[in-house]
């Protein structure tokens, strides 16, 4: 399996992207880099592209496919792009707060501690629907990350299309996630479009 092992935070900069958008906080400030060459129309939805399989943590082949998928879906393709990767178990994980980043959220989903609908589940990839309830497996209850989470007393913060459920370390898909509700991904899914539209 193909990894990424440039670092998150000189990725960020290059992209332009605020370190919170994939969960690393505040960090200190840098002066943008300046660029004097004028960016094309193809290299600004290169980027936008970029910035999309970053925050996501996909790589092209299967970021493609999602593409693929919700061109053929109803309604607005690149709103299906992003509601596909938001409906991504290891997104949905990191968006119930039971992960810091995407990155650590795919690893707890790897290591089998993660179950939908009581079933464990430990493919990242997999995507959630309306009705899906995510929950810490039992037996992950007792691990010191998840212990830690469950005595500190610390609500989740879910957006509006998850119930958090702090009390069993869960969360129940209520509906999918409306362009109101991903404000915090800064990318142009259109662009995306128009560029795998070429």
């Amino acid at each position: 399996m193909a990894i990424d092992r440039v670092p998150e935070l000189k990725r960020c900069r290059s992209l332009g992207l605020e370190p919170g958008v994939i969960g690393l906080g505040k960090t200190s400030k840098r002066e943008p880099r300046r660029t004097r060459s004028k960016v094309s129309e193809y290299g600004s939805q290169l980027k936008e592209k970029q910035k999309a399989k970053f925050i996501y943590g996909v790589l092209e082949k299967q970021f493609r496919s999602y593409y693929n998928k919700a061109k053929k879906m109803q309604g607005v393709t690149g709103e299906n792009l992003l509601n596909l990767l938001e409906t991504r178990l290891d997104n949905v994980v990191f968006r119930l707060g039971l992960a810091s980043t995407r990155r650590q959220a795919r690893q707890v989903v790897r290591h089998g501690h993660i179950t939908v609908n009581g079933k464990r589940l430990d493919i990242p990839s997999a995507i959630v629907s309306v009705g899906d309830i995510v929950a810490v497996s039992e037996k992950a209850k007792s691990n010191a990350f998840f212990k830690g989470l469950s005595e500190s007393g610390t609500t989740l913060t879910a957006p509006a299309w998850i119930e958090a459920d702090a009390a069993n370390l869960s969360g129940k898909i209520v509906r999918l996630p409306e362009a109101a509700d991903l404000v915090d991904i800064p990318v142009d899914s259109q662009a995306i479009v128009e560029l795998y539209s070429r």
